[in-house]
């Protein structure tokens, strides 16, 4: 190898360590954006997302503000799958509103073609200056991450466009990389279904579509693809984006699978009328944008035309294809609903997690959605525990007893896991730059994490404890002392259902008072139990060994009643003084 060929090949792996460069800096402010745009919205933008989906179109219309105003149409579909897995939206809505989502995406392809079309790098370094300063601002800090994030994501578009243009600047490189493509031209429908599998692979690799449509804009600008390849490009995007939503709902319930599968059909099916309209449509598009595929690419204005030719693309099939099957929502949830069987009982019990997800394109305000529904999941899961131990408490047959026990055994270890999992997502999350608002929220839920698993221990204890009476096959409770039993774990599962009534709606209306009174009536009712238990063994209605055994489970719920309150404390940020 010559000294020539030596340069040559360093220079050639610096462009493409370039590329990858620029690609990466345009995907980290994409993702900087879109966590402060979100960060801006705050909680509003959940209640807007489950308020605003009364019927399809005002569902497709909030999808698409909410994508428009976040910049990622991954949150947005993310975010509809944990609200249908949550019960917070049904199929039908959610179907709207990721139609809606769709459409909103498209606008992140006219920021891609500003980018490619003129020349911003002078305003870029300004945006920096402006951002520090704002971020060093505490109360101004939110803009200011938004301002890097624009910042960084037109530096990148830009420098991608630059190392674009500087390859087919050589005319070597160019008439390589030129006769890579030639070759798959006007190859007809099997070329164009290569490309978009392409699409489809590339996007799913790199789980964000905005990246490889800046690489299909950089490519078609510099004329190295042609228009017609790039457009299959962006037809596969579209379908690769969708895949990322069904890889997070694989460990999510029946209902939000069948949400992302909704996704992944909708899209597939709007590919599959286009590809048989490809000609006309493509033509109309070139129509409105003003662009000629004979252009020479040479001219000056190719570049501009070329990005808004494919930005046009892009918007003209979504709209289209949402206008299209929106009339067709009810045959699209019966066709996933057919699609997507539900899980047997025995599938639903397995569930670990069912709302904690992760990914390249996650956000803290997403995050902590996820993790205030995992916790409130947590405690309903705790409290079918503990109707399991009431259950336990009356069981005559040994087998049905034995299988009951055991069952209760497994969501002990269940719940062990779970306070560890979700603990330890809550501090993966506390390492990114939150509010304080967010930072007590996290802080809260930890406490809750570490109060419901207690709950859960001491279900677990009781069933023990049941279990070491019934081994001993001696003595019997009293039917008077299973009726105080019973009367104590009704009052433990009221307060674990007004626990749950606060995890899982909202507590502006949440009536603290409610649960106070209850665990005062539990503290009481075991008072007199105690002094109850004491009269009867010294007049020998039963013995001292029966009577500890009764007295311990009484005293495990009055346990359970404090740590039902210390639930309620966190999630209200209320103090109660018992």
């Amino acid at each position: 190898m010559t000294n020539v060929d030596y340069i040559r090949t360093i220079m050639s792996i610096l462009v493409v360590f370039k590329l990858l460069g620029s690609l990466a800096l345009l995907m980290f402010g994409m993702k900087s954006m879109s966590e402060a745009l979100q960060k801006m919205a705050g909680p509003q933008l959940r209640h807007v997302l489950g308020a605003m989906t009364t019927n399809r179109f005002t569902g497709a219309l909030t999808g698409m503000f909410v994508t428009a105003a976040v910049q990622s149409s991954t949150a947005t579909t993310l975010m509809t799958v944990s609200f249908v897995n949550a019960g917070l939206l049904t199929l039908v809505q959610a179907i709207s509103v990721i139609m809606g989502a769709n459409i909103g995406t498209t606008l992140t392809a006219w920021i891609m073609s500003l980018g490619m079309g003129f020349n911003i790098s002078n305003f870029v370094y300004p945006a920096f200056f402006l951002g520090i300063i704002l971020i060093y601002m505490k109360k101004r800090r939110i803009v200011g991450d938004f301002l890097f994030g624009v910042a960084f994501l037109f530096l990148g578009l830009t420098t991608l466009k630059e190392t674009g243009f500087s390859l087919v600047d050589s005319p070597e490189s160019k008439e390589a990389i030129t006769a890579f493509f030639s070759e798959y031209r006007n190859g007809g429908l099997l070329v164009n279904l290569f490309f978009l599998l392409i699409g489809t692979v590339l996007t799913l690799c790199v789980q964000s579509s905005a990246a490889i449509m800046a690489i299909t804009m950089m490519l078609c600008s510099t004329g190295v693809l042609h228009i017609e390849q790039g457009v299959m490009l962006v037809l596969g995007e579209n379908v690769g984006t969708t895949i990322t939503s069904n890889i997070v709902a694989l460990s999510a319930n029946t209902q939000a699978r069948r949400a992302a599968f909704a996704h992944l059909s909708f899209n597939a099916v709007g590919v599959f009328w286009v590809l048989l309209l490809m000609k006309p449509f493509f033509a109309m598009v070139c129509h409105f944008s003003g662009f000629d595929p004979t252009m020479n690419p040479e001219e000056s204005d190719f570049a501009i035309k070329a990005s808004v030719a494919l930005a046009t693309f892009h918007s003209a099939f979504n709209i289209s294809n949402t206008l299209l099957l929106i009339w067709f929502i009810p045959q699209i949830e019966k066709f996933v609903c057919w699609a997507i069987q539900p899980m047997s009982p025995k599938e639903e019990e397995d569930f670990r997690l069912r709302f904690i997800t992760s990914g390249i394109m996650k956000t803290p305000e997403l995050s902590v959605l996820e993790a205030h529904k995992e916790v409130s999941s947590f405690s309903v899961r705790i409290q079918r525990m503990f109707r399991m131990v009431h259950e336990l408490l009356t069981e005559k047959d040994q087998n049905k007893f034995t299988k009951l026990f055991n069952r209760i055994e497994k969501y002990e270890n269940i719940a062990d896991n779970m306070e560890i999992s979700i603990a330890e997502y809550l501090d993966q999350v506390s390492d990114a730059h939150l509010s304080d608002e967010t930072k007590a929220k996290i802080r809260a839920m930890l406490r809750e994490i570490s109060e419901v698993e207690s709950i859960g221990d001491s279900c677990y204890h009781m069933a023990q404890t049941i279990n070491q009476k019934v081994q001993g096959k001696k003595e019997h409770f009293t039917e008077e002392q299973y009726e105080h039993l019973h009367a104590m774990m009704n009052l433990i599962d009221q307060a674990l259902t007004q626990m749950n009534q606060l995890m899982n709606g909202r507590k502006d209306y949440f009536d603290v008072y409610k649960c106070y009174n209850t665990e005062i009536e539990i503290n009481n009712y075991r008072d007199q139990l105690k002094s109850q238990n004491i009269f009867d063994i010294n007049n020998h209605k039963y013995t001292y060994g029966i009577g500890t055994i009764y007295m311990e489970l009484i005293n495990s719920c009055e346990r359970l009643g404090d740590y039902i309150v210390n639930v309620v404390e966190a999630r209200t940020g209320t103090k109660m003084h018992l």
